[in-house]
Parts: C-alpha cells; structure tokens; sequence
C-alpha cells in the first residue's frame, strides 16, 4: 500500500465521459497521466469532482479498477464508498477493497439522514470494524447538511483502521484536529484556498479541484514552502487564491471540465443533473480566472503552465 502520510498535493480527479456518456478511460489516463508529471502525489476517485452519485454500482467499479491500473501503485489512490446507509457501505468498501491499486476508502458522514454526533461515531466506529481497507473521513458539510465536530473526529481517529480526514470547514478546526490527533492520522484541507495555510498548521496537505489545472503551480507552492522561501509560497497562493475560488462560481465540476476543456482534455459533458456550461457562463469563468474573455470557447489548446504568477 502506497502510504497517504507521505502526500501533500491529492487532486479530487473528475471522471471524463465521451460522447455518448459513457466513461472516457483513455481520456482520463491522459490527464492522470499529466497530473503525475507535474507533482500531484495522490487521487481521490469517485469523489464529488468525479460526479459519483450519477455513476452506477458497476460504473463505479469499472472506473475503480480502471484507476487503479492506470496509477498503479505510483501514488495513494483513495476511492469514494460512503453512503447514508450503514450496511451498505460496510459492503461496498469491501467490494472495492479487492480491486488492487486502491489504497484507501473515502467514507462520507452520512448524508440526508443528519446524524448527531453519537450517530456519526457509530456509524464510523461500524464501518471500520467491518471493512478491509483503511477510511479516510470525508466531513463536507455543505453537502451532507449536518458537520462532524472536531471532538468527534479526534474520537474516532484513535480507531486503528482511521487512517484521516478531508475536512472542508474552517482553520481554526484544522488547528484543533492537529493538536488532538496523532500523527499517523492524515490532515487533508478540502477548501482550495487553505492549501498554503492549513499546510503551515501542520495539516498534510489538501484535496483540490484546482490541481487539475493548476498542478505545478500548487507544487512549486508547497515545494517553496518546504525550502524556507516564504514570501515564493504565499506570492503563489495569493495568485491561486482567486481561481480557486472561480472554479466554484457554478456547481462544481462543471468549471473545472470546461476549464480542463479547454486546456485539451476531453471531458464530455457533465451528467444530469448538473448541466455543462454555457458560453456565456465561459465566459464570466473566463473572465474571473484572469483570461481571455474567449479563452475557454475556442479550440485552440490553452497553456495554464505559461502564465505568470506576478
């Protein structure tokens, strides 16, 4: 198993569908590929990014023993198995524990149901006493519409199959889950914007959506951090800042595709009930991504890679 501590820029992979709606492997071992080349360390797959609650439980597995195929073993790859059913979960993280090249599981608080926080810990505390791979949490509450409170998160990550956290909230939180973990349990920000910061907090890294299009900049980030050249680190994250946030101006990942789009990757559209975007909507992407108002609608492949971060 390749080991999630020593990761620190994982990119939340989208799943490329072709013309006809059905998965694009070769496109996505095309960008998987890229991603690799200029930094990325780790994946998750079949996260939000990778539109996941369209896929069926066959797609799903197809998409996951494809991924673990194409990055075999060079990277952690973390697979999405959570749901808002217990039992179900238990048995689909098993189902996708046999498939070889996948290294940990994301599992999601639960969803709908809004647990309390005594529900979570049961939840969590059944899940991995009955699984065969290591959990990564997954604590977004703007989607599930309840939060996992910090106190509980140090709860569970005294569990032996607890490996981490994808915590989108706030870095106070990120600060608290730091001093009340251990350090074999895996701190990994979901919010863009803290890359820099909830790294300096001592959390390992992040999961992002704008590692897609921005990987070697968020690794010349961190790498600038590592070397003690503060002033390059946070140049590069305050350049960052705005396009991360941009990449979310419209449900998400229907940016990041037209965006990846545009850089030449073949994307497809997005699967109902997201919609891919509109020109106009390019266009204020565009715009607020610091390009050319066109940028993103001709065919012309364009080079994130050449711009300056001045």
């Amino acid at each position: 198993m390749t080991n999630l501590l020593n990761s620190d820029l994982l990119t939340a992979i989208v799943t490329p569908f072709d013309n006809e709606g059905k998965i694009d492997f070769a496109s996505l071992e095309k960008l998987t590929n890229y991603l690799i080349n200029q930094g990325v360390n780790g994946f998750v797959i079949g996260g939000t990014t990778g539109e996941t609650p369209t896929l069926t439980h066959d797609e799903k597995i197809s998409l996951y023993e494809h991924f673990g195929k194409i990055v075999n073993h060079r990277v952690p790859v973390i697979a999405g198995t959570g749901s808002n059913n217990t039992q179900e979960t238990i048995d689909f993280t098993n189902e996708v524990g046999q498939i070889d090249g996948i290294d940990y599981a994301l599992v999601v608080v639960p969803p709908y149901n809004k647990p309390n926080q005594r529900s979570m810990i049961a939840h969590f505390t059944k899940v991995t006493e009955n699984v065969n791979l290591p959990i990564v949490i997954y604590n977004i509450p703007g989607r599930v519409g309840v939060k996992m409170e910090v106190e509980t998160i140090a709860q569970l990550a005294k569990l032996p199959n607890i490996a981490g956290i994808k915590q989108c909230s706030s870095l106070e939180e990120i600060e608290y889950l730091v001093d009340h973990t251990l350090d074999n349990f895996a701190i990994f920000t979901g919010e863009d914007a803290q890359s820099l910061t909830a790294r300096l907090l001592g959390a390992n890294g992040v999961i992002s959506v704008a590692a897609h299009s921005y990987p070697s900049q968020m690794r010349r980030m961190y790498d600038a951090l590592y070397e003690g050249d503060y002033a390059e680190a946070a140049k590069l994250q305050r350049w960052l800042t705005p396009k991360m946030n941009a990449l979310f101006m419209y449900p998400s990942p229907s940016p990041i595709k037209a965006l990846l789009t545009a850089q030449g990757f073949q994307m497809g559209d997005c699967r109902l009930p997201l919609v891919s975007l509109n020109n106009e909507e390019k266009e204020n992407l565009a715009l607020h991504l610091g390009l050319e108002k066109d940028s993103l609608l001709h065919d012309l492949p364009l080079n994130l890679g050449e711009e300056k971060n001045d």
